[in-house]
């Protein structure tokens, strides 16, 4: 849902994430998606369920924001990775992490309702007693707006801060692309800032609606991307 990307950045390669990095990529994650409309919806200032994250009122409100928005990003990285590929990073040959990027295959995006069963005890962790119902609805409103053609879904796409405007984020979504060429297969996602639209429309996505979060939450964009040709 986040990006920020152009001025190109020598030094860095694409590849899967490895076994150990889950909790490297969601701290990235966090950072990147710090001053995201809907994850400040989702975790907002003054609502630290104490279910959720005890320590917020500790350490104040927005520290605990991110700790438990990092939480977050290590809970879908775990529902991804039992997908070959699904979690894809940019970084550089000291193993230091710019960018990461969840794919999920056609017919792949929506967990089974077993996992989802299976997974219920850490999103109560995550969002707190308090908060499971406003995940719930975004949850919820992302699933009936998803297009029913088989197509690659791009939940999420964050550029560490300190990466942004270097093309990491572009040339890690530009890899899992031309695969999508390849095999002939379009794409999708969801941007949560009406500003990084432009970004996407770049790489050859197409604004297909508006998605209005319930309850007063922000505004997501769907997007969609058909195949380009076939290359062999």
């Amino acid at each position: 849902m986040n990006a920020r990307t152009a001025r190109p950045t020598a030094g860095y390669g694409i590849r899967c994430a490895r076994p150990g990095e889950a909790d490297a990529i969601a701290a990235l994650l966090a950072r990147a998606f710090a001053e995201d409309a809907v994850m400040a919806w989702m975790f907002p200032h003054g609502d630290a369920d104490a279910d959720a994250d005890a320590d917020a009122i500790a350490d104040g409100d927005a520290g605990g924001r991110a700790r438990r928005t990092a939480r977050f990003f290590a809970l879908l990285q775990r529902q991804q990775r039992p997908r070959a590929g699904a979690v894809r990073v940019a970084a550089t040959s000291g193993g230091q992490l710019l960018a990461a990027a969840l794919w999920s295959g056609p017919g792949r995006w929506q967990p089974s309702a077993a996992r989802e069963l299976a997974t219920m005890p850490r999103y109560a962790y995550v969002f707190g007693v308090r908060g499971l119902a406003r995940a719930a609805a975004v949850q919820n409103a992302l699933h009936d707006a998803h297009p029913d053609t088989p197509h690659w879904y791009l939940p999420t796409l964050g550029t560490d801060p300190g990466f942004q405007g270097a093309g990491v984020g572009s040339a890690l979504v530009r890899e899992q692309l031309a695969h999508c060429d390849r095999l002939g297969e379009p794409a999708y996602l969801e941007s949560s800032m009406i500003s990084n639209i432009p970004f996407y429309e770049g790489l050859g996505f197409r604004v297909t609606g508006e998605i209005r979060l319930p309850g007063g939450g922000p505004t997501l964009w769907p997007m969609w991307r058909d195949a380009g040709p076939r290359r062999r």
